[in-house]
C-alpha cells in the first residue's frame, strides 16, 4: 500500500519524460498532463495522500457538485465499476446507476479518445491507491443536455497519427480547451464562435473571463510567437508578462512532452480568427 501511494504521488509530481511505455504509464501521462484530472479530483493543499479522492466543489444555478472520488475504493470510489462502465461514463456522462454527471465534467470531449488511450486511463485509475473518502452527493436543480463537442463524436483511433495538426486537435479536445475558451449562450456552447473566449469562472481568484485563443491578431493570439503561447500554457504568463489566473492547469501542462506542446501550439495557430 505504501509503495503504491509513493508511486501515485510520484506520477503527480515528477516531470513527464515521455508520453507512454506501458498502458498505465500512458494513462498516468494523459491524466496528469493534458487532461489535468487531478485539477478537479484532488483536494487543494497538502493532501497528496488523498489524490483523486474527490476535490473541488462546483456551485452553479443548475447544480452543486463535488468532484468525485475516482480512486478504486469499492465503498466510496470506482472500485465496484467495470472497465466498460468506466469508459462508458467518460464518454456518455452517465454513471452506471443512471445518475448523470454534472456538465462541469467534460465528457462531451472524451468521445475522441482512442480505445487504446481510454483503456490506458482506466488502467491508470485502477492502479491508484484506494482512498475511502465520501464526497457529498450531487444536487441538480435543472436537467442539462449531454453536449458533444463536434470533433469528439467518435474515437480517433490513431490519436492523430503522423499529422501534427491532427495530434494537436486530439490533445486540445481531450484537454477540453474549448470547453472553457468558448462562450456559453442559453446553456450551450456557441461553437460558431469557437475559441473566442468570454466564459466566466468564479472562484477564490474572483471572477475571470476565458481569453480568446483564436488566430485573431487583435483579440486573440494571432500576433503571439510560439514561445509566447507555450509560456502562457505552461507558466500562466501572458504575452505582456501579466500573470494569468486559474482555473487553467498550468502546472499539469508544463509536464507535457515537447512534441505534444509543439503539436498543441500548431493546432492553436490553425483555429480560425474570431472576435
Amino acid at each position: 500500500m505504501r509503495l503504491r501511494l509513493v508511486l501515485a504521488i510520484a506520477a503527480l509530481l515528477a516531470p513527464a519524460a515521455h508520453a507512454a511505455d506501458t498502458p498505465i504509464e500512458r494513462g498516468a501521462y494523459l491524466a496528469n498532463t493534458i487532461m489535468a484530472c487531478n485539477n478537479c479530483h484532488t483536494p487543494r493543499g497538502p493532501n497528496a495522500d488523498l489524490a483523486f479522492s474527490g476535490g473541488q466543489t462546483f456551485d452553479t444555478p443548475d447544480y452543486t457538485v463535488v468532484a468525485s472520488n475516482i480512486t478504486p475504493d469499492v465503498a466510496t470510489g470506482i472500485g465496484g465499476w467495470s472497465d466498460a462502465e468506466l469508459a462508458s461514463t467518460m464518454r456518455t456522462g452517465i454513471r452506471p446507476n443512471g445518475v448523470p454527471l454534472a456538465a462541469i465534467m467534460p465528457t462531451g470531449f472524451y468521445g475522441i479518445l482512442s480505445d487504446t488511450d481510454m483503456a490506458a486511463i482506466v488502467a491508470y485509475l485502477r492502479s491508484l491507491p484506494p482512498v475511502n473518502r465520501v464526497v457529498a452527493a450531487p444536487i441538480y436543480r435543472k436537467a442539462e443536455p449531454h453536449e458533444v463537442f463536434p470533433a469528439a463524436a467518435r474515437p480517433m483511433q490513431d490519436a492523430g497519427g503522423d499529422d501534427p495538426l491532427r495530434r494537436g486537435l486530439y490533445l486540445a479536445t481531450i484537454g477540453h480547451c474549448l470547453e472553457c475558451h468558448t462562450a456559453v449562450e442559453a446553456g450551450r456552447h456557441d461553437y460558431a464562435r469557437l475559441g473566442a473566449g468570454g466564459q466566466l469562472f468564479r472562484g477564490p481568484w474572483g471572477v475571470v473571463a476565458s481569453t480568446n485563443i483564436t488566430a485573431d491578431p487583435e483579440h486573440g493570439i494571432g500576433a503571439w510567437s510560439d514561445a509566447d503561447i507555450r509560456r502562457a500554457i505552461t507558466q500562466g504568463v501572458g504575452r505582456d508578462g501579466t500573470r494569468l489566473k486559474p482555473p487553467m492547469a498550468y502546472a499539469n501542462y508544463a509536464r507535457m512532452t515537447q512534441t505534444d506542446l509543439a503539436d498543441l501550439v500548431a493546432w492553436l495557430r490553425a483555429v480560425p480568427p474570431k472576435t
